[in-house]
């Protein structure tokens, strides 16, 4: 098992972002906004479920990655902690996830 955490690449990504390095993925995806991260992102998701489905292990822990990386991306360039996200799911962990999901559509 590794000790990598996603908190010590969310701390990679805000470094790299601020960086100005032009040779910075991470600061290019910055740069571009929200519009373009959120598109990376979304494309990860699909290239993850595609691998899925067809059973390729070895693509859905690459594609999960880059999945992971964009989402950090996004959270970055909205100024969302990664604590924050993982706030809200420790409080989820007390109910059932279809209690917790019914009490999101009321309201």
């Amino acid at each position: 098992m590794t000790d990598f955490s996603l908190a010590e690449l969310e701390q990679i990504i805000d470094q790299r972002a601020h960086s100005g390095d032009p040779d910075s993925w991470t600061a290019k995806l910055f740069a571009k906004g929200m519009d373009k991260a959120a598109q990376k992102l979304g494309e990860e998701a699909v290239e993850t479920v595609i691998a899925a489905v067809k059973g390729d292990n070895k693509a859905v822990v690459s594609e999960s990655a880059d999945l992971l990386y964009h989402w950090l991306v996004v959270l970055g360039i909205a100024g969302i902690p990664l604590e924050d996200v993982l706030k809200e799911l420790e409080s989820r962990t007390g109910r059932s996830g279809i209690a917790e999901k019914a009490s999101r559509s009321k309201g």
